[in-house]
């Protein structure tokens, strides 16, 4: 992390409408980020680490469900083990879609990671992200932050938890992937949630206390599956693996990526 946190008070926040169907006139204005909507996760907080999960917890999760923009299901072993994945596939898990920190995060992931380059690696690579609100934001989500890789959704939250990722709203310091105040971010993440009224997912963006991380998986050399042989859990709201931590693990030779870091 780069400097100081931005802090901005946020006093007395809004109070969102658990209805799955709310009516718009009635809906009061969508939770900015890092403000509070709901403690529902099992794991205390800042209680993550960067230890890989088991073999056993990836043969738990392989078979969980997630949402593609279209609302179809797919495995999430798919995502990293299917037939049409490269051998090596890095999958980011962001907080809820509405999140202007994760937004510049993925920005800046787009702007880095060219899916031509990924694949001249020594280790064909492919990225994939994971949001934990509702599918019907996720082409939204790409076109805001300008994203070509798959995103799909976990509203349940079911991989965030099994996976090891913990709830906070600690904003700890600033990272280098944020180049905006905090002021303009939070503005940012209301605007983009108001505009949602209307669709009814205002508040379908997420768990706005729930955190991700980045889990690289790759060939196991056992059973022919894959392995996750590193990992980045978020212990604050503004916690992803920097873009340069990313380059060094995904390009330890240095041929492709290193040379534009």
């Amino acid at each position: 992390m780069s400097s100081a946190a931005e802090p901005v008070p946020v006093a007395n926040p809004p109070v969102v409408s658990n209805n799955p169907d709310p009516n718009p006139s009635t809906v009061s204005a969508p939770v900015a980020d890092d403000v509070k909507v709901a403690d529902t996760n099992k794991f205390d907080e800042g209680s993550s680490n960067n230890e890989p999960p088991s073999v056993e917890t990836i043969r738990k999760v392989e078979d969980y469900e997630v949402f593609d923009n279209k609302g179809e299901k797919h495995l999430f072993k798919s995502i990293y083990d299917g037939p049409d994945t490269t051998g090596r596939v890095l999958v980011i898990f962001i907080r809820h879609f509405f999140c202007g920190s994760c937004q510049d995060y993925v920005r800046e992931l787009a702007e880095s990671f060219k899916p031509e380059e990924l694949l001249q690696l020594p280790k064909a690579t492919s990225l994939a992200i994971i949001g934990c609100g509702d599918h019907g934001l996720i082409d939204f989500y790409a076109k805001e932050t300008g994203c070509t890789f798959p995103i799909y959704a976990d509203p349940a939250n079911a991989l965030y938890d099994d996976l090891g990722m913990t709830t906070t709203w600690d904003l700890g310091p600033k990272p280098e992937y944020i180049r905006r105040s905090m002021a303009r971010v939070v503005a940012g993440s209301i605007m983009q949630g108001l505009k949602h009224l209307g669709s009814g997912l205002a508040t379908k963006g997420g768990d706005t206390k729930r955190v991700g991380g980045e889990f690289l998986f790759e060939p196991s050399g056992e059973d022919g599956g894959k392995k996750i042989t590193w990992c980045h859990r978020m212990t604050n709201t503004r916690d992803h693996a920097e873009i340069n931590e990313l380059v060094k693990v995904l390009d330890a030779d240095g041929k492709i990526l290193l040379q534009k870091a």
